[in-house]
């Protein structure tokens, strides 16, 4: 037999090697770049979670306008110095491109407030608004709590796509039966103290209290959240990992065609 000399490797075989389909492919999916796991973004802190420093001047400088002005000009001229506030911190937070929705939920609040200023004559009907609110989230909260759907819990898994498999964890219902009295037990303090402070004509306290007890109380509150959310996660992780493994249809199929394929042996 003649043997056929090999014939040398030219450009036009590595060109045509280095073309094939897939090696590219290959190549990326196994280099370095490629193979780095994305970096995980850092958590928002409370405070960013709550609006951050931002968050709390905006819905400090409208109470503190209208007290303020109210001592000086009367109460018609702090009611349009509240709503003028109110109107500029929305165009602020438009224009720094921040969340629309608190920006909307401020202005509607201190309108509110300013309506019933207006129409009870008085000052400390600025805050008869929130009063009532405080007593209404307070039901309401405690209420899911006796029904067993504590709030805490249905409002975060909601919002995060978890689902309800921890409402059927008892620890986990039980953490976010102490989350949501401990957000009902901020509104109800709200409500008793600044009920008294109305009802006593101390308008400079109320003022004070309700700043005092908002972001600063509601953010201990949301601690209390915070646990109740890390333990259900820790509990429900926990669970899954050591349930059974789910079967699939054929796995069921086969199991089945064994048991009975052998119960009439046994019984021979």
């Amino acid at each position: 037999m003649t043997e056929h000399p090999e014939r040398p490797r030219t450009d036009l075989d590595e060109t045509t090697a280095d073309s094939t389909p897939g090696r590219d492919d290959h190549r990326a999916e196994t280099s370095p770049q490629a193979r780095e796991p994305e970096e995980e973004k850092p958590e928002p802190t409370l405070l960013e979670q709550m609006g951050g420093v931002s968050g709390l001047l905006y819905s400090s400088l409208p109470v503190v306008v209208f007290v303020l002005a109210n001592a000086v000009f009367g109460l018609t001229v702090a009611i349009w110095t509240a709503l003028g506030s109110a109107v500029l911190i929305a165009v602020v937070r438009l224009l720094r491109k921040e969340p629309i929705q608190p920006a909307i939920s401020g202005l509607f609040a201190v309108g509110v407030a300013a309506f019933l200023a207006y129409r009870t004559g008085s000052a400390k009907g600025f805050f008869l608004f929130g009063i009532w609110t405080s007593l209404v989230y307070f039901v309401v909260l405690a209420g899911s709590v006796v029904v067993r759907w504590p709030l805490a819990g249905v409002v975060w898994n909601l919002l995060n796509g978890s689902g309800m498999a921890w409402r059927k964890d008892k620890p986990s219902r039980l953490g976010y039966d102490v989350a949501t009295l401990a957000l009902a037990a901020v509104f109800a303090a709200r409500f008793v103290v600044q009920r008294w402070l109305y009802d006593e004509d101390l308008t400079g306290w109320l003022a004070f209290a309700k700043i005092a007890m908002g972001y600063p109380l509601y953010g201990l509150a949301l601690l209390v959240v915070v646990w109740a959310v890390r333990r259900s996660d820790r509990r429900l992780k926990e669970l899954a990992a050591s349930a059974p493994p789910v079967e699939t249809d054929e796995e069921i199929e086969a199991r089945l065609r064994v048991k009975y394929g052998q119960s009439p042996s046994n019984q021979a």
